[in-house]
């Protein structure tokens, strides 16, 4: 071994710098911020505002806001009761309740492009239509085929 760093002690000791130099170079050059370019903003240059903004500031204020919390209002009783549908629970059904959704029949006529856009304002219960297979829930229990329902969904609470 002796003999081996003897013979290479040069090419190891330039190894070693080399990797050194490298190493510094990489550290120093990341910290380093680089602006290529200058944002500029039409005002900066004195242009007035915009007729639409000048219209929004001069505009009476708006309605304010009963700081109050409301509590959650459950799907209007003209309809069915969503929450038999497993994985459709209280929220989801005063979210669907809010969309116009309040029945069995209106479910079960889904088709693909509704169950994306219903889907999309789930927020983060999105998937749950599909996944939970509501459409086939729904045509189960707007047929009133509570045996059916039972027998592919499990027992209804």
């Amino acid at each position: 071994m002796t003999e081996l760093l003897q013979t290479y002690w040069p090419a190891i000791v330039l190894a070693l710098v080399v990797g050194l130099v490298i190493a510094w170079y990489v550290f120093r050059a990341n910290r380093k911020t680089r602006v290529t370019g200058t944002l500029h903003d039409v005002l900066d240059e004195g242009a007035a505002p915009a007729e639409r903004n000048r219209a929004l500031i001069d505009s009476a204020p708006a309605a304010t806001v009963d700081p109050a919390p409301k509590a959650a209002t459950p799907a209007p009783s003209t309809g069915d009761d969503l929450t038999r549908i497993k994985g459709l629970g209280p929220k989801l059904a005063t979210t669907l309740g809010e969309m116009g959704i309040t029945g069995f029949a209106q479910i079960a006529a889904w088709d693909d492009a509704e169950i994306e856009r219903v889907d999309a304002q789930l927020g983060r219960f999105q998937g749950r239509i599909r996944r939970d297979d509501w459409v086939g829930q729904a045509k189960l229990l707007a047929e009133g085929d509570e045996a059916g329902f039972a027998g592919k969904y499990g027992k209804l609470d």
